[in-house]
């Protein structure tokens, strides 16, 4: 079955997650084109890429034109809860994803949003991790917006695409050995990139992918 390429727009490029997401998109023939959106240049070079700095995703205009003509967002933004408050993680984690998410639906009313969330994320919202909460309030409150489609991404160990720079120097040790010690608690960023095009060409039947979910959908 021959399916449409897709325009696709990305957060996080400079992070391991968004960085490899898009090294996925760059080489794969059913991404045509990717607006890649971040507080400082990706360093990718790439026919099919375009770059749009914000210095604050809150100040965006909910009438950019800029966001304009896409079929999805891969949103691979984020930061760690480590030595943060709740008002504070809150306000990048959940005011930040909610208010560019309303910004891509205005202009594109059709779009697939696929958000990266986490391993353990809590749904009720009401459990004692804070930033789980936080994630699991994210991931609800995008469900609600009307996108045509919305899925939870929530990965655990992610090796790195072949070539990646964004890969902290603690991480590195563990790549070769995770997968080989908890098979069933790792995939690679090429399965998330290529489920995260599958779920806006052909849809997934959960909201909330978790790491089998995430592996399914790629084949």
């Amino acid at each position: 079955m021959n399916l449409k390429p897709i325009k696709v727009i990305l957060t996080g490029a400079t992070g391991m997650v968004g960085e490899g997401v898009l090294m996925e998109c760059l080489e794969n023939p059913e991404v045509s084109e990717i607006l890649s959106i971040s507080r400082k240049p990706s360093g990718k070079k790439h026919a099919k890429l375009k770059e749009y700095l914000v210095p604050d995703f809150l100040t965006i205009d909910l009438n950019d034109e800029n966001l304009k003509g896409y079929d999805a967002v891969f949103f691979c933004a984020g930061i760690s809860s480590v030595g943060m408050s709740e008002e504070d993680y809150t306000k990048i984690t959940y005011d930040t994803t909610l208010h560019f998410a309303k910004a891509v639906l205005n202009q594109n009313p059709e779009m697939v949003f696929n958000y990266v969330s986490g391993s353990h994320t809590d749904s009720s919202e009401k459990g004692s991790i804070m930033w789980a909460r936080v994630k699991g309030k994210t991931e609800n409150d995008l469900l609600k917006l009307g996108f045509r489609g919305a899925y939870n991404f929530r990965p655990g160990f992610m090796k790195p695409v072949d070539g990646q720079i964004n890969v902290k120097w603690l991480f590195k040790p563990l790549i070769w050995l995770f997968p080989l010690i908890l098979p069933g608690k790792s995939l690679t960023l090429h399965q998330v990139g290529i489920a995260m095009i599958r779920t806006v060409q052909k849809g997934y039947p959960a909201s909330v992918l978790e790491i089998e979910d995430i592996k399914k959908a790629s084949r």
